[in-house]
């Protein structure tokens, strides 16, 4: 796949709508294609985080291990949707486990020349932290709600 479809991908996924044409070709030279099958790790908790996912195909189980319980899924991240943010935030280590519920593919960006990147222009370092800590947001109230599931009641 050429650097000008992963630049129109990038264009149509909703996490990077808006964007400028100019940083989104940034972003894009940072991005490859990769495949992945269904039961497929694409990375475990504790393990550097040096990459991030932008989901074209399939979905991606976010997963904690649990004591007597083994793997348990927190949330499904569907196709359009970005798998990953430690890779934003020092020590860059995964928080979670990730693993593909079904056959899928995704543009994969290399941490370190984002964040190389970002450090060259912090406007496109300003917006991805904003998205970022947006999605961040969003799958903690996400937890939170999946609290309240189990708990019966809202929390005081």
């Amino acid at each position: 796949m050429s650097r000008r479809e992963i630049d129109q991908l990038l264009a149509d996924a909703p996490a990077f709508e808006g964007m400028r044409a100019d940083h989104l070709e940034l972003i894009a030279g940072c991005g490859t294609i990769r495949s992945f099958a269904a039961g497929e790790q694409l990375f475990h908790e504790g393990e550097a985080a040096d990459e991030f996912y932008a989901l074209r195909h399939g979905s991606v189980a976010l997963e904690i291990f649990a004591t007597g319980r083994g793997a348990m899924t927190i949330e499904t991240i569907a196709a359009g949707e970005l798998v990953g943010w430690s890779w934003l935030f020092p020590p860059y280590l995964w928080h979670l486990d990730a693993r593909a519920v079904e056959r899928g593919s995704a543009v994969v960006f290399d941490a370190a020349c984002l964040r190389g990147k970002c450090d060259a222009d912090h406007e496109l370092g300003y917006e991805l932290m904003r998205r970022f800590a947006t999605l961040l947001v969003e799958r903690l109230q996400a937890v939170r709600f999946q609290l309240l599931d189990v708990y019966g009641h809202a929390p005081r």
